[in-house]
């Protein structure tokens, strides 16, 4: 698993760069503000209910959360059913709102 910064991520993401981003919050979280990521919650995700992103597994997948914990533990389940490049959204949707927001 490797990490990515709020800015380097903004980055990538102001380049237009496709990115297949994952969102493992809870549908209120996504709701009150999200970064256009999938969601998948946590719990799905470790109950291995992905589907939805099976074709990700040889392409890098940018997990995310709130703060970063859950998304640790997505990335880690991730790479146990054998996803290649996972990286974590250091300090989650919190670094990134405050990152564009200021707050």
């Amino acid at each position: 698993m490797q990490d990515i910064s709020a800015a380097e991520l903004k980055a990538r993401l102001d380049a237009g760069e496709h990115l297949h981003i994952l969102d493992v919050r809870e549908p209120d979280e996504f709701d009150e503000n999200n970064i256009g990521g999938l969601l998948i919650p946590l719990g799905q995700v470790m109950n291995m209910e992905i589907d939805e992103i099976e074709d990700w597994k040889n392409e890098e997948v940018i997990v995310h959360c709130r703060s970063g914990r859950r998304s640790v533990q997505a990335c880690l389940m991730l790479e146990t059913i054998g996803f290649c490049k996972v990286t974590n959204l250091k300090g989650g949707i919190k670094a990134w709102v405050e990152l564009n927001t200021g707050k």
